[in-house]
């Protein structure tokens, strides 16, 4: 059966119920909130048992709780997460007070005007050298680039070119022990016209750049969206996988059973891959963000 066309099966839809995660987060509510404030002596309460997954976060996540970096810094440590994704230079002191990893961090190029475009090559490289100095120097594993959108590119030309800057952006990588990790997208719903929007495409890009310091961002919400299929896809292109974005689909909320994807069957074909790198949450929640992202670890922890 395919994974990314059921919901949860009856087992794991009864350990993530509602009522489960509210009593979860309960437990850690806002006493143990308050005491993982930087400085604060408290006990970890990971709420990972398995920790076959690396978990991390991106902003959104916690937007609706309205805590400080500081707070969500420490909630994200007390639960077990080992990091927050999509973050620049600013945030990054709060993330090293609490151990945690800036699991994703600006490379080059934006989703409209990416590398794809060759007028734009000499800026993209000068920020793929900023960028990835500034990530080397901090010890953070991966920077985030953008193929950009067609504007009347075609997906040939558009691979020849973003192959182009991506041979010289992987030399500064691999000295600088950093992987370039190009996200792919749908073009269906969120963002129309983008080139990067099927694993083939990115892919094949992965072949011809011949450097194990560039990957794919493989974002599960958007490849169910435009393609489906994403276990078996995941097991045969492992390696040329660098980190994976999660959502629900349709909605891009939670990872609960109101959605399409069997998040733990996915989360376990990819463990048994042997993969190392990190899963970051990137749904925005339609209700209690702390209780959501309670739902969405223990949904991951497999």
């Amino acid at each position: 059966m395919n994974p990314a066309n059921t919901h949860l099966n009856t087992r794991a839809a009864e350990h993530l119920t509602r009522r489960g995660v509210l009593a979860a987060a309960a437990a850690v509510g806002a006493s143990s909130l308050a005491a993982s404030l930087p400085g604060a002596a408290v006990a970890r309460e990971s709420l990972i048992v398995k920790g076959r997954i690396k978990q991390s976060v991106c902003g959104g996540v916690l937007r609706k709780a309205k805590m400080s970096l500081d707070e969500e810094c420490g909630l994200l440590w007390k639960f077990g997460v080992v990091g927050k994704d999509l973050v620049g230079p600013s945030d990054w002191p709060a993330l090293k007070r609490r151990g945690l990893v800036a699991t994703m961090v600006p490379g080059a190029g934006s989703i409209n005007d990416g590398l794809n475009n060759k007028a734009k090559h000499p800026q993209l490289l000068d920020e793929f050298r900023k960028n990835i100095k500034a990530a080397s120097d901090a010890k953070w594993p991966n920077v985030i680039c953008m193929a950009g959108s067609r504007k009347g590119i075609s997906d040939e030309e558009g691979m020849d070119n973003c192959a182009a800057i991506l041979k010289e952006a992987v030399k500064i990588a691999e000295d600088g022990n950093v992987t370039i990790c190009m996200e792919l997208l749908n073009s269906k719903v969120n963002h129309p016209g983008y080139m990067c929007d099927r694993s083939e495409w990115g892919f094949e890009l992965c072949r011809r750049v011949g450097s194990p310091r560039f990957k794919m961002l493989y974002d599960i919400y958007h490849m169910q969206i435009m393609e489906g299929d994403l276990i078996a896809t995941i097991r045969k292109n492992i390696n040329m996988i660098g980190h994976f974005h999660t959502a629900g689909v349709p909605g891009r909320h939670e990872l609960d059973e109101n959605q399409e994807i069997n998040y733990p069957a996915v989360m376990r074909a990819i463990a048994e891959t042997g993969y190392k790198g990190y899963v970051a949450h990137e749904y925005t929640p339609t209700g209690d963000a702390v209780a959501a992202l309670v739902q969405a670890i223990k949904a991951c922890d497999v």
